[in-house]
């Protein structure tokens, strides 16, 4: 079985990620609190167009979103999927909730690794959880 391993990637948007190593090893602290077990985890940052079309293609929405998730995992509490992550909304997100680019995107990177663990948010007890738990696990990174 191969290494555990984070990815990153870009796709249609010249935006870098800073601090990789970090945030690395900050999901792979949070999969591990949660009793899970990282296989391989991809983020791919894009751009708002690249992200509709997946929506589109795959989901059968056609509306633009920050965060797309798909789960890849084979076996129970292991954890091995994509989150594809619009750098576009995330930047208009954090300008209207007062937040940095870095800091929304790293929510929203939390946001879907939590979706890969089995949380929802689909429903307000659902949601009030999810963001607790994003709160929680922010909490403990530190840039």
């Amino acid at each position: 079985m191969s290494k555990p391993a984070i990815h990153f990637f870009t796709e249609e948007t010249t935006y870098t990620l800073k601090k990789k190593t970090i945030i690395k090893d900050w999901i792979k602290a949070t999969i591990s609190n949660e009793g899970h077990e990282l296989q391989e985890l991809n983020f791919i940052l894009c751009s708002d167009e690249y992200l509709l079309r997946i929506n589109q293609e795959y989901l059968n929405h056609d509306t633009y979103t920050d965060v797309i998730t798909f789960d890849h995992s084979e076996a129970l509490k292991m954890i091995a999927g994509d989150i594809f992550i619009s750098i576009e909304r995330i930047q208009e997100n954090a300008k209207n909730f007062g937040h940095t680019t870095q800091q929304e995107l790293c929510r929203v990177m939390i946001h879907g690794t939590l979706h890969l663990l089995g949380y929802k948010d689909k429903g307000k007890a659902a949601k009030t959880l999810m963001t607790q738990k994003e709160d929680q696990y922010l909490a403990l990174l530190s840039l």
